[in-house]
């Protein structure tokens, strides 16, 4: 016969033959139903391994509970800055983000799939002409949402939407004092040497202007 246990509030256990065990499950009211089989064991001891199963069960409990609780702490801890941000970091964020967005919202950029069509590459890898200027320094890209975005102002339409010489130059220019997204600032803001004009305006017209300005622009952060 199978032996039902509830000396632990909310676990049962149930021990004897398996026919005994199936028809006393009918019986069990619970989510979930752990069996152990045992090929070689009396009923006696059968129902003494029942009975310690039971009496740990609700420490297992426990201990699984603290431990996705833990988990999750973890988890949060990480994602949660350690010190709030002060109000100027704050202040910062929220130009950092209108910048950006007008950069984007600019329309200068181009993925390099359009320019790999504009300019008529090959269709089986589009982005590896765009990505070897990148590296040779010959054009910037900026980021956003996993996507690199070169810009159009960048590209000679005349000479097959290839990179404009200039624009390498001004990129070694400025060198580590500006990233991508550095550039893409200066490029589209009013620039006081250029007579209030933007080099990207001025990159096709006047090109060797616009490497002037950007090696004025790097004489005046060096010497403050």
């Amino acid at each position: 016969m199978y032996a039902l246990e509830h000396e632990v509030p909310g676990i049962s256990t149930l021990a004897g033959d398996p026919e005994e065990v199936s028809k006393g499950l009918h019986q069990v009211d619970a989510e979930q139903v752990v069996a152990v089989a045992l090929a070689h064991a009396t009923p006696r001891e059968a129902a003494a391994i029942a009975q310690t199963f039971a009496s740990i069960a609700e420490l297992v409990k426990t201990l699984v509970g603290n431990h996705h609780r833990e988990s999750l702490e973890a988890i949060v801890e990480a994602l949660v800055p350690k010190v709030p941000p002060t109000p100027n970091e704050l202040k910062e964020a929220t130009m950092l983000a209108r910048a950006r967005t007008a950069v984007i919202d600019s329309g200068d950029w181009m993925t390099a799939a359009e320019i790999a069509s504009a300019a008529n590459f090959s269709a089986t890898n589009p982005s590896a002409q765009p990505n070897k200027w990148k590296r040779d320094g010959a054009i910037f890209a900026i980021r956003h949402n996993g996507i690199d975005y070169f810009p159009s102002y960048g590209l000679d339409p005349q000479a097959g939407y290839r990179p404009r010489k200039a624009l390498a130059q001004v990129i070694r220019t400025f060198g580590d004092a500006k990233d991508s997204w550095g550039l893409s600032y200066w490029f589209m803001s009013a620039n006081s040497y250029l007579g209030g004009k933007t080099p990207r305006e001025l990159l096709a017209l006047d090109p060797e202007r616009v490497i002037a300005a950007a090696a004025d622009e790097l004489e005046g952060a060096l010497h403050g």
